[in-house]
């Protein structure tokens, strides 16, 4: 797991095809995507997951806060040959972008944003009317969903549901296996940023949102690239308890509209 995070352009492949096979097929079950459609990513990283709308002919513009990512992302679709914009920026300190766009996409993004609310409040300006959001991340309490794949050393990168542990055994625990102050530090704020299917559903609420439809995954559409496992969908009983059902969804989609 830990060279997918290394090889960036892999990584930036692994998402482009999941892009193609998983979201958009989701997002067009509900508006339709052309050559006339705008795009815009949140927290694009290296741009993957604009790639297959991009080849569709959309108009496609990425936001990401590391100026590292943006570069490859740039040097990745000047690869293939295929226009972009791409900028690096706080979100925050965006306000104002040339047009509005008809579909956004924020993928594995939220569960690392603290000001929850403030976000998806501020995420309105760039929609435009009748716009969707399309919002995916995994809920915390799955046995990954505290991110510790990226940890270097392997034996504790696949230990699951470590990160529900206390925040000190956690870190000591951490620290035992040899990772980095920055890595801890990394993880730990992931923890303290952490979204679990409840919440999130309150804060969508709260800002006046709209789900449109949402899907709860077993297993992540993301790991057919990974680990070559065959996505499937949470049953039905457990995604209707709360609470029960953060333990075993390891990815949740969301369309939302205004």
């Amino acid at each position: 797991m830990q060279q997918r995070h290394e090889n960036r352009k892999t990584y930036f492949q692994e998402l482009a095809a999941t892009s193609e096979l998983h979201f958009l097929p989701y997002i067009r079950r509900f508006t339709s995507v052309t050559p006339q459609s705008r795009i815009l990513e949140i927290g694009c990283g290296e741009g993957g997951n604009l790639l297959p709308f991009a080849c569709l002919g959309c108009r496609v513009t990425g936001i990401d806060l590391s100026e590292n990512r943006i570069r490859q992302a740039r040097q990745f679709f000047q690869e293939e040959g295929i226009p972009a914009t791409f900028i690096a920026s706080d979100i925050f300190q965006i306000t104002h972008l040339e047009e509005a766009f008809d579909i956004v996409l924020i993928h594995d993004v939220i569960e690392h944003i603290s000001g929850k609310q403030r976000f998806l409040e501020h995420i309105k300006c760039f929609l435009a009317p009748g716009g969707i959001l399309f919002i995916s991340f995994p809920a915390w309490q799955m046995p990954f969903g505290g991110h510790q794949q990226i940890c270097r050393n392997r034996c504790v990168s696949r230990l699951p549901f470590i990160h529900l542990l206390p925040a000190g055994a956690y870190s000591g625990l951490l620290h035992r296996f040899g990772e980095s102050q920055a890595r801890i530090k990394e993880l730990l704020d992931i923890r303290e940023c952490r979204t679990s299917i409840e919440l999130f559903e309150k804060l969508l609420c709260t800002s006046r949102y709209r789900i449109l439809h949402k899907q709860f995954w077993f297993i992540n559409p993301h790991y057919e690239q990974k680990f070559h496992l065959k996505p499937r969908k949470l049953p039905r009983l457990i995604s209707s308890i709360p609470h029960l059902r953060n333990y075993f969804c390891t990815s949740c989609f969301y369309l939302i509209q205004l």
